[in-house]
């Protein structure tokens, strides 16, 4: 049994447990939802058959190698079986290359616990942990599937992507973000997850090839481990195969949130996608039960553009074309944040890759790993009226929260799922279908809440591409709308931080379920460049006069919108500068009524989205002479005429004449 598995079989058995007293107990209240299917799982660690990722020190000897040009050291891949085969007496054999210091080592006749153990006692080895499978964080519930229904439900629609209201108080507000942003081709989204059917007519065109990192033939289920095709052959599993008790249908958990971030829209088809006009990346990571940590991990380099390894034990390099600046990873377990998740978070980071994830859903438990690793942005879920859904988990290292569907309905048609594309397989694929999740085929989860994110992150660098993670983070914290803390039944109390214990729908805190409920249409419009205010001085005026022309013609507006509103004031030295005329217009004459001083003046233009822009410049009068000087420090981006840079290089010389008559005069006296 793995490490990580067996310190959780007890909570399993808790968590069962608990599960069997709530569904005794199940009634209309908020407490009943309905969430994802939560099958018991067989916990067990293969005995023969280690896996493992291994990180190596920066001076480990066996990192180095001669290059035989010059003696000179050259940094060789990883890939070091060989050498621990033949110290620890055991077969050993190179697995996925992860990085300059980082490989998977595979290892036969004893479990995953005993060779990081083992290996972590290396003098060589910086870290070593199991190279865990993860899961997907919900696989849609479809017991109430009807052979015989021909509409799409539910009635409402895609309800989720509305403006909020009393009743649907967590919708995202997506039709507002798309009236200043629908998005842009040029920003790619990643989707880590089981692949997608690049057949579906919603998805067809909005989807790039991306590429399949699943090694592993068994849960690659395509007949192939490691290629160009991130097509979901299926995920389905017999029953106890995967460690399921029973057999499991495909999920097609990909083409689902695929759907979600990017469908196609106003295609006259099935759904709209919250991402509107941003490309897929499919990445696939996830098969038949689950997906190891390390493929996980190259899937992230690789949609990010940081590597073009896609090899295993020798490299092979595929450089990827559309790199991504969003992934969105519906994946993940509970545990804590462990390192090589750590480590590839920092580099996305560092690329200016936003990554988006799924919290979990173990009803109120800690947030699932990779969730919670420094860098993510974690999204748990909230129904339909805002409190937290009973499926979710919770806690501080929560970013903010979207609907993750709910039922409220204890029978019948699940009332406000989150529909999205699918495939109507049950194992393998139905080709060429058009189906959508609905009332009774559901899906509900996290796994659905995240790519609500990750698509309003795809507008906002449409907008934006600057932006880094951390102003992303920031952007939609600042912008998502409280929690309610009312409205729910009488016995929903609020949230309390994560235990061992689970906790169904409560009232959500900051401290819980982040800084509050997504709110795509005033995040977009945070990010939104402002339009940027230039003033300049009509050179023709610049005579000696009593009078200046300024000008807010260079002035600009970003994406699309167009400068609708100026306005010229008087910042200081009123008593030697007024202006005649209009004040509001893209022109203002300044007229000097003293003949000395200095007036300091102020454009601001607003935007036709309402956005506003500041610059300054300041004037002085001399003998009658009106002349622009350079603008004050601090003022915010003026302009000024020519005649301010031949004043400064009439001080420069000025400067240097006063200087040299200096020094000649002390060397005459000094000879």
């Amino acid at each position: 049994m793995s490490m990580f598995k067996a310190l959780h079989r007890l909570r399993w058995l808790i968590l069962l447990a608990a599960l069997c007293g709530a569904v005794a107990a199940l009634g209309m209240s908020g407490l009943s939802e309905r969430g994802p299917k939560r099958p018991q799982r067989v916990l067990s660690e293969d005995p023969n058959n280690a896996r493992v990722i291994v990180k190596y020190r920066l001076d480990s000897t066996l990192r180095q190698a001669l290059s035989g040009r010059g003696g000179r050291p050259v940094v060789a891949p990883p890939r070091h079986a060989a050498a621990f085969a033949a110290r620890l007496g055991i077969p050993v054999s190179n697995g996925r290359i992860l990085g300059p210091h980082t490989q998977v080592l595979k290892g036969k006749g004893l479990p995953s616990s005993q060779l990081v153990a083992r290996l972590a006692a290396m003098p060589e080895v910086e870290w070593v942990v199991v190279d865990q499978r993860r899961y997907i964080s919900s696989v849609p519930n479809d017991p109430y599937f009807g052979p015989d229904q021909a509409t799409i439900t539910p009635t409402v629609g895609q309800w989720y992507l509305r403006a909020p209201d009393t009743f649907f108080l967590s919708a995202i507000n997506a039709q507002a973000a798309w009236d200043i942003s629908s998005g842009t081709s040029s920003v790619t989204v990643a989707v880590l997850d089981t692949g997608v059917r690049f057949d579906h007519p919603d998805l067809a065109s909005k989807l790039y090839p991306g590429y399949d990192f699943i090694d592993d033939t068994f849960t690659a289920n395509d007949g192939a481990a490691r290629d160009g095709d991130a097509s979901d052959p299926g995920d389905a599993s017999a029953a106890g195969q995967c460690g399921y008790f029973d057999a499991q249908a495909s999920s097609w958990h990909g083409t689902q949130v695929a759907g979600i971030v990017g469908a196609a829209t106003h295609n006259g088809l099935g759904m709209a996608g919250v991402g509107r006009d941003v490309m897929v990346l499919p990445i696939r990571v996830l098969g038949r039960c689950g997906g190891y940590d390390s493929d996980i991990v190259a899937g992230m380099r690789w949609a990010a553009g940081v590597s073009s390894d896609v090899g295993t034990s020798t490299t092979v390099t595929v450089v990827n074309p559309h790199p991504a600046r969003v992934l969105n990873l519906s994946l993940g377990s509970q545990g804590n944040c462990s390192a090589p998740y750590q480590d590839v978070m920092r580099e996305m980071t560092a690329h200016g890759v936003a990554v988006v994830v799924a919290a979990g859903n173990e009803e109120g438990l800690e947030v699932d790993t990779p969730a919670n690793c420094d860098g993510a942005i974690a999204v748990a879920a909230v129904r339909h009226l805002g409190t937290k859904v009973g499926f979710s988990n919770l806690g501080p290292e929560v970013a903010l929260a979207a609907p993750g569907g709910n039922c409220f309905n204890l029978t019948g048609p699940c009332l406000y799922p989150i529909l999205t594309t699918t495939n109507s397989g049950t194992s393998a694929p139905v080709v060429a279908d058009d189906a959508y999740t609905n009332s009774f085929d559901i899906s509900v989860g996290t796994s659905f809440a995240a790519p609500q994110v990750a698509g309003t992150v795809g507008l906002m660098l449409s907008l934006n591409p600057g932006l880094t993670p951390a102003e992303i983070r920031s952007a939609l914290r600042s912008t998502a709308r409280a929690f309610p803390t009312t409205g729910a039944d009488p016995e929903v109390v609020a949230c309390r931080a994560p235990s061992a214990r689970v906790q169904d729908e409560c009232y959500c805190t900051t401290r819980t379920c982040g800084a509050g409920m997504l709110e795509a249409a005033a995040a977009v419009a945070l990010v939104f460049p402002p339009p940027t205010a230039v003033i300049t001085v009509d050179d023709s005026a610049l005579q000696l006069s009593n009078s200046v022309l300024l000008s807010a013609a260079a002035s600009t507006a970003e994406g699309g919108r167009t400068v609708a509103a100026y306005q010229w004031t008087i910042v200081s030295g009123g008593q030697y500068a007024q202006f005649a005329g209009r004040t509001d217009a893209a022109t203002a004459t300044l007229v000097f009524v003293a003949s000395q001083g200095t007036t300091e003046v102020k454009l601001r233009i607003t935007d036709s989205g309402g956005a506003t822009s500041n610059a300054r410049t300041t004037l002085y009068a001399a003998q009658g002479a009106a002349v622009d000087q350079p603008p004050s420090v601090g003022g915010g981006g003026g302009g000024g005429g020519s005649l301010s840079v031949a004043w400064a290089a009439a001080l420069l010389l000025a400067c240097a004449g006063l200087w040299l008559q200096a020094w000649m005069g002390r060397r005459y006296k000094r000879d």
